[in-house]
């Protein structure tokens, strides 16, 4: 089986990334892969950086017999294990993990310390009173909430009767003018008949 050392494509479109691997020359581009061998990323700022080999299994892979492809070939020659651009590659991953933006450090955690007994029956003491002086107050609240309501109450009453009154008062004004009304009317009626009577004899003398 002859081997072939060529580049594998991963990635996604308008970001391609490589692996360098050992394939059988009649599979595909992307096909099974017998043993990678490394990585190439195209996308990398820095050129030297770019490519990581695996020295000792290309150095075996070239020993028994495996023929990279021209691509390959430049990388192995540059990087490979008896590369000539090495330092070059050394010094930029050296700058690629300067550049990296570093996490600021931690903020230090807030430190308890423990309380004795005393202080802790103290702080005990002072949160029952606390919590007895909130009592007390929602009391006080709640009793000056009540009184307010039953003086709201009492005058409400106090409106209502002085309000029937004034019904009652001027109800009793209304029956009393009518009723003089209709005394008005009767001796205005009574006063007309003894008109008529009064003429009526008038006229019976005459006659």
């Amino acid at each position: 089986m002859a081997v072939r050392i060529r580049l594998k494509r991963l990635g996604r479109r308008h970001r391609p990334f490589y692996r360098v691997c050992a394939m059988d020359s009649r599979a595909p581009r992307d096909g099974k892969v017998i043993e990678e061998l490394g990585v190439y990323d195209p996308m990398i700022r820095e050129t030297d950086a770019r490519v990581t080999l695996n020295q000792e299994r290309v150095s075996y892979w070239l020993g028994v017999g495996a023929q990279p492809t021209e691509k390959v070939q430049v990388l192995i020659n540059k990087y490979g294990p008896e590369g000539t651009h090495l330092q070059q590659q050394s010094e930029a991953m050296e700058r690629l993990k300067l550049s990296k933006p570093t996490a600021p450090p931690a903020e230090p955690l807030p430190t308890f310390e423990e309380e004795t007994p005393a202080e802790e029956a103290a702080s005990d003491e002072a949160a029952a009173a606390d919590e007895g002086a909130s009592e007390e107050s929602v009391v006080a609240e709640d009793t000056t909430v009540d009184d307010a309501a039953a003086e709201e109450a009492a005058e409400e009453e106090a409106a209502e009767e002085e309000a029937t009154e004034e019904e009652a008062a001027e109800e009793e004004a209304a029956a009393e003018e009518a009723a003089e009304e209709e005394a008005t009317e009767e001796e205005a009626t009574e006063e007309a008949a003894a008109e008529e009577a009064t003429e009526g004899d008038s006229e019976e003398e005459s006659e």
